[in-house]
């Protein structure tokens, strides 16, 4: 079969693709799964240059997110059926319950082989159905972008109508969080260095628009959005960079969700924290359980995941360069098979 493999950590270029890598076989317990979908993350960039902070394997199969259909199943599998319509589970062992180092050992497309390829075979509990309308490139954008969103709007954040949510960017998380928040009843403020794509976050629902370039000190146009009281959640994908600006916006008591470090290193006051008894939740994704609770919330409202380009499976080296680029609005798909 056709796979990706990771040869060496240098990016793009490290990039191979195997058209002889032998085809997966569904053992006891698994399932075989034919890949029609993937999409990419910030975090595959960071494996591919060989700045994830997790070992990886020589010659990995990347990407933790993608969407397929069953083709077969190992003996003793109850939950899956040929022709079911699912996506990979992040972690390989999270089923549901609190965090742990157990639980995250095992993550797809880092510490094991993941779905940039023709087939792959999962345990059954590795595997999730996903709601019918989606289409194979919609459903890949679930398990990573999606899951994180609603990790920390729904599950940690616990957001309820009327409260105000600051979003940073308008990548894959930042609108998957922005979709969530809305659902939840919440005000969005988003903040980008792009009016065109404030826009289109406004079309989707954003309530306040910030561009971080004309106006700097955004930190302070969000607590004057917010009547001086600031916001109940920062869903923080800079990092470092910005999570200065994210204490300083949110309310005496709120919550920043710690989720991405595209924004690169930065310092922290730790008496700002304290003098607003903020709490600095980190965010690793989710379990199975929450995906299950998520495509529940995602079928109910027909919420479609906002896909910014797609690209062939030969092109995926190019769509790596696309994600570096930061170019993106929504999420960036690979399209494996027809």
């Amino acid at each position: 079969m056709k796979a990706y493999e990771l040869k060496e950590m240098t990016g793009s270029a490290g990039l191979i693709l195997n058209v002889e890598r032998p085809e997966p076989e569904a053992g006891h317990g698994e399932v075989k799964i034919k890949v029609h979908a993937t999409s990419l993350n910030y975090r595959d960039l960071l494996v591919a240059s060989g700045r994830y902070p997790a070992k990886t394997d020589s010659s990995l199969i990347p990407l933790s997110d993608g969407a397929g259909e069953v083709v077969a199943v190992g003996t003793g599998v109850t939950r899956f059926k040929v022709g079911d319509r699912v996506a990979g589970t992040f972690f390989q062992g999270w089923s549901g319950g609190a965090v742990s180092a157990e639980f995250t050992a095992r993550a797809l497309g880092g510490t094991v082989d993941g779905m940039l390829a023709e087939y792959v075979v999962l345990p059954e509990d590795g595997a999730i159905h996903t709601p019918d309308y989606l289409s194979y490139e919609e459903a890949a954008t679930l398990p990573c972008a999606g899951l994180t969103a609603w990790n920390a709007v729904v599950e940690s954040g616990r957001i309820r109508a009327g409260e105000t949510v600051l979003l940073l960017g308008t990548g894959g998380v930042s609108l998957f969080a922005l979709q969530f928040a809305k659902l939840q009843g919440a005000h969005v403020i988003i903040a980008s260095s792009s009016d065109e794509k404030l826009a289109r976050a406004k079309a989707l629902g954003a309530d306040t628009l910030i561009n971080y370039i004309t106006t700097p000190d955004w930190e302070k146009e969000v607590v004057k959005a917010t009547q001086g009281r600031g916001v109940d959640l920062v869903v923080e994908v800079g990092g470092g960079g910005t999570l200065e600006r994210s204490i300083k916006s949110v309310r005496v008591g709120g919550t920043i969700a710690i989720i991405g470090v595209v924004a690169g290193p930065g310092q922290v006051e730790p008496r700002t924290v304290i003098a607003k008894a903020a709490r600095l939740q980190g965010i690793f994704v989710g379990s199975a359980e929450m995906f299950t609770a998520m495509n529940r919330a995602v079928a109910q409202a027909a919420l479609k995941p906002v896909i910014g380009r797609t690209f062939t499976f030969d092109e995926a080296g190019l769509a790596y360069e696309y994600q570096s680029s930061g170019s993106h609005f929504g999420k960036i798909v690979i399209k494996v098979c027809d």
